[in-house]
């Protein structure tokens, strides 16, 4: 008997889902199921309209984290509903977008709590000398 040994894959450390992250997930399945359902719509139909595979919509479906942004906007645009999702994105339809839109957006933005030499940590005084 001969057993095959396989290479050894990808390590991927389990981590675990925080509650909002859990809950957004569940709505955001129970939406999908609910736009295709008003469509009349089969997980089929709409997985062929998309161009994935029909366990990718059922994945999408029952809150499967692993589903590739690519391949739920295309599930999006299949249910007619890929424009309200930038729209809902837009960060100058926000209060705080607005209130800021004046202002030039920086090109990068570097963390506000390095220690570096002659720098004071975050939470650390200040010394004047």
């Amino acid at each position: 008997m001969s057993t095959k040994s396989q290479p050894p894959g990808p390590v991927r450390r389990s981590r675990s889902v925080p509650t909002p992250i859990r809950r957004a997930l569940r709505d955001v399945a129970d939406d999908i199921g609910v736009w295709r359902k008003l469509r009349g719509l089969t997980q089929a139909q709409v997985a062929d309209r998309a161009g994935v595979s029909p366990n990718t919509v059922r994945r999408l479906e029952h809150g499967d984290g692993g589903i590739t942004l690519e391949n739920s906007l295309r599930i999006f645009r299949a249910l007619g509903i890929l424009e309200s999702v930038p729209r809902a994105l837009d960060p100058y339809e926000t209060d705080i977008g607005r209130l800021r839109s004046d202002e030039q957006l920086p090109q990068r933005v570097r963390p506000k709590n390095l220690s570096a030499p002659g720098r004071a940590a975050a939470g650390e005084p200040r010394r004047h000398r």
